[in-house]
């Protein structure tokens, strides 16, 4: 992977963001204060309530309630295991998995027999989801999640040892995405499959956004042009490809009238809206049996 003094710059402002994040996360907690439900979150959702997120975007309120605390930190921009299809015994691998969120709702669907692997680069973020894991087991009587430390351009497991790759939200903050999508294949058994929620532009941003350092932490400059999501997909070799663009998260933030969501209508031509530009994209893939 080639870096350049750019990439690592954009790299340590999204790791000293996330780092932020879980260190409010864990101290809100651990105070049983009311303001752990909000947090200042990857893509804007300062002022909105993370459980009254995750239920608009189609988590279940019910497993909602059943998740450690902390664990949803507001950071979801979709719902990645409602597209995974997870099957017991399967292997599922979360890409950017902070506090555990998505996680702790994929393990009791893996069950005993299957193992679910969640990579974070932030150590804050991996202690989070570490101190949530007795919560997990507690609740669930499963001992199948683990946290590991790496990088989703170098993801720390196996060449062909996962079945399915989750993520939510996280492949648009990385500098280099084709080797991202080049490692997801690489860690994917012959047949395995991709369920993704991520960021996408449906068109270019005006340079006036696309320099803003504040939307490439948040989510928004930093994300690919749809076309060019699946370009990266297909010469990772992944195929049956199939991109759902789902403008309902985008158009949510707008209403709620979000800091970042603010600060893009401000840099954007007269008339237009941020879901003119942007899209939260359910993205499903898989890697050829053969």
């Amino acid at each position: 992977m080639s870096t350049t003094p750019e990439s690592e710059a954009t790299r340590e402002a999204v790791r000293q963001r996330y780092a932020g994040i879980a260190r409010d996360t864990m101290a809100e907690t651990a105070e049983a204060s009311e303001a752990s439900c909000c947090a200042p979150s990857c893509c804007g959702t300062e002022s909105l309530d993370a459980t009254t997120l995750a239920a608009s975007i189609g988590y279940n309120l019910e497993d909602l309630s059943e998740l450690p605390a902390g664990a949803n930190m507001g950071l979801s921009c979709g719902n990645p295991t409602a597209i995974a299809s997870l099957q017991p015994g399967e292997v599922v691998l979360d890409l950017g998995s902070g506090g555990g969120f998505d996680l702790f709702l994929a393990g009791p669907k893996v069950g005993e027999t299957g193992r679910a692997i969640g990579v974070d680069m932030t150590p804050e973020m991996l202690a989070l989801a570490r101190k949530n894991l007795h919560t997990y087991r507690e609740h669930t009587g499963l001992d199948n999640v683990e946290f590991r430390l790496g990088e989703i351009e170098h993801l720390p497991v196996a060449d062909a040892s996962v079945d399915v790759v989750i993520s939510n939200c996280v492949l648009n903050l990385s500098p280099d995405k084709p080797q991202v999508w080049r490692d997801i294949a690489r860690a994917l058994k012959p047949g395995g499959r991709v369920a993704v929620s991520d960021l996408a532009l449906l068109r270019p941003l005006p340079p006036a956004v696309a320099t803003m350092l504040e939307a490439t932490v948040g989510c928004v400059a930093g994300a690919p042009l749809v076309a060019n999501t699946e370009r990266m997909m297909r010469e990772a070799g992944l195929v049956d490809i199939v991109l759902m663009p789902k403008p309902e998260y985008v158009e949510t933030m707008s209403r709620r009238n979000t800091p970042l969501y603010q600060s893009l209508a401000a840099h954007i031509p007269e008339g237009s809206t941020p879901a003119d530009y942007l899209t939260s994209l359910d993205i499903t893939a898989r890697k050829p049996a053969a």
